[in-house]
């Protein structure tokens, strides 16, 4: 869960690689460092703990120079944030190498090298990587050969680069279990952990595959398979704006992306609604074919995506189509029964979460009708890897804890359950209102955010505690989950989320005057089951906080604090619940001058287990 930048450049590539980490530091930011082939064919690196800004800072007083290089931002697996542990790693001042992902097997080869004469100044695995290419290149005296046989020793899903003096104007990057990326300008050749690190300096883009070895030398590139033959990949031109690392006026990234939202939605809204109906054929060439087969989905995600296909699992059943959902990282290590006719549906804002990734790659042998992706980026691996893709259009997402993407995956997985629902070309009774209340959602979530919802009081109230409840029901379980997974991302309170009807079995016994519980209410067929469990903390002396319905809210005059979201259609309610719930955490955050776009221990890309 590290950022990857190198490249071959014929002029100075130090600033490119320092601006690449910038674009990359949602990636990781406990430490960074950079290690070029300087001017005169030696290996220069400098490393900093904290973010990038502390490297560009250190390189300013004592600048490097060179036309090879590569660089890395950390999210630490292997080691806590000090210098030693930051990338790149070096092996006898002649081999340098940057690391994203695992080696699962480094203790045993820490072991072997060592025992051979090596010596090891890290916490990390990924120093077993630099002394095995030194080793290898001794033996081979070929850069790309010894970056080949090195990754025959390692166990685990990673990707590394290396570069050597030996070679000074070369470059090697592999890629097993992580994503890489070839970048091709007039500046040069790069790699790079995603595209968004290259913008600036590259059009054209090359995404290895599994196995793939990479060699840059000038503004040319060779890749070789994971059997060791030379190979083609297809290249595709990216036309995306560099705005996106601008704030437009707005305090924190996090803030700019929830007001994205409205437009976010809309724009996936026109992915697979023409005229404002539904066109299956949108979706794919086949979607109508293959989900008249559909008879049940299996839904696997992490995280924030996680809590999206539990929203999808409510519209999916009140649909009549059988659904469940699983935390991808505990998927595959149970045994499962896939019953015919199961689509397998994956959720990833970044499509290379390593966690979601796997289960699909072992979808193959395990029945599954088929399977369908929900994800942020093109031609990232699960999209590639899936029979069907439903891009969800948010763009770039530079804050780490998930906003836009979110609210993005739960419309796309609503036109999803809209299509698995018709049966033998008959449309769901349901649709009309449905695509009527999606219609009009983002001139919904306008007027909401346009709208004063008097969230400073309630944030202001929040961040004085180190606790807080966040309770639902029904659908609205799920969002009570995702509103507290913000709050404790961003602002470090503990929270945790309950179905409200679970309250008198355990959680009512944490309630008093200092625990604040955040209640959803919207106005549906539970609302009068929802409003005694409200009852039931007031009771106790909580503190309630109540954000209901319009409707709902007419009867809650005097009970605690309470913010109207006006009318809210029930099929849409998850969405719209979502929203106040985000900016409650960011401004909570905010007071207690959290860093809120890059959160302590997180990291935006979880490539690894």
């Amino acid at each position: 869960m590290c950022g990857i930048i190198g490249g071959v450049s014929p002029s100075d590539i130090t600033s490119t690689l320092i601006d690449g980490l910038h674009r990359l530091e949602y990636r990781g930011y406990d430490s960074a460092g950079i290690a070029v082939v300087d001017l005169h064919g030696r290996l220069a690196r400098r490393r900093a703990v904290g973010k990038v800004a502390a490297l560009a800072g250190m390189l300013s007083d004592d600048p490097l120079h060179g036309r090879v290089g590569i660089a890395h931002t950390r999210w630490a697996t292997h080691g806590r944030p000090h210098t030693d542990n930051a990338h790149p790693h070096m092996s006898r001042d002649s081999v340098a190498v940057v690391h994203n992902g695992i080696v699962e097997n480094y203790a045993a080869l820490r072991d072997e090298l060592t025992a051979e004469g090596y010596c090891f100044i890290s916490e990390t695995d990924t120093e077993v990587i630099a002394h095995l290419v030194e080793r290898q290149l001794r033996r081979a005296n070929n850069l790309r050969e010894a970056v080949g046989a090195a990754v025959q020793r390692l166990e685990g899903a990673f990707t590394f680069a290396a570069v050597a003096v030996s070679e000074p104007d070369r470059l090697v990057a592999a890629r097993q279990g992580s994503p890489l990326v070839v970048g091709i300008g007039d500046a040069g050749c790069f790699v790079a952990s995603d595209t968004y690190a290259l913008l600036p300096v590259a059009r054209r883009f090359i995404y290895l595959e599994e196995g793939d070895v990479v060699e840059l030398t000038g503004n040319s590139f060779r890749i070789h398979d994971a059997g060791g033959r030379l190979v083609e990949r297809a290249a595709s031109e990216v036309q995306s704006s560099l705005s996106v690392s601008d704030k437009e006026g707005f305090r924190h990234y996090m803030l700019k992306e929830i007001h994205e939202q409205p437009d976010v939605v809309a724009r996936t809204l026109d992915t697979w609604l023409e005229g404002g109906h539904l066109n299956p054929d949108r979706l794919a060439p086949h979607a109508r074919a293959l989900f008249a087969q559909v008879r049940g989905a299996h839904i696997i995600a992490c995280g924030t995506s996680y809590h999206a296909g539990l929203v999808a699992r409510y519209w999916l059943e009140s649909l009549g189509i059988p659904c469940h959902v699983e935390v991808a990282s505990e998927y595959r290590y149970r045994k499962q029964v896939i019953m015919p006719g199961t689509l397998l549906v994956t959720i990833s804002q970044s499509g290379e979460t390593a966690d979601t990734l796997a289960p699909l790659r072992e979808a193959a042998g395990k029945g599954y009708l088929a399977s369908v992706t929900v994800c942020n980026v093109p031609n990232s691996s699960l999209v590639r890897e899936s029979d069907i893709a439903m891009l969800t259009r948010a763009g770039p997402e530079i804050g780490v804890a998930s906003t836009k993407a979110f609210t993005a995956q739960l419309v796309a997985l609503a036109i999803l359950a809209l299509a698995l629902a018709r049966r033998d070309g008959d449309i769901h009774p349901a649709e009309s209102a449905w695509l009527h209340a999606l219609r009009d959602l983002p001139e919904s979530l306008r007027t909401l955010l346009r709208s004063d919802l008097g969230l400073d009081a309630l944030s202001s109230t929040l961040s004085r505690g180190n606790h807080a409840l966040f309770l639902g029901r029904g659908i609205q379980y799920p969002v009570a989950m995702e509103g507290a997974l913000k709050l404790k991302e961003i602002s470090y309170i503990h929270a945790e989320a309950y179905p409200a009807g679970e309250l008198k079995h355990g959680p009512l016994a944490l309630v008093d005057d200092a625990m604040p519980v955040i209640f959803t209410l919207p106005q549906d067929h539970l609302l009068a089951k929802t409003c005694s469990n409200l009852k039931e903390v007031q009771a106790r002396g909580g503190r309630t906080m109540v954000f209901a319905d319009d409707r709902a809210a007419a009867s809650l005059q005097g009970n605690g604090d309470v913010v109207r979201l006006g009318v809210v259609p029930e099929p849409v309610a998850p969405i719209v619940f979502t929203l106040p719930l985000q900016l409650l955490a960011y401004h909570t955050a905010v007071v207690k001058g959290a860093d809120v776009d890059q959160p302590r221990n997180l990291a935006k890309s979880v490539t690894v287990e």
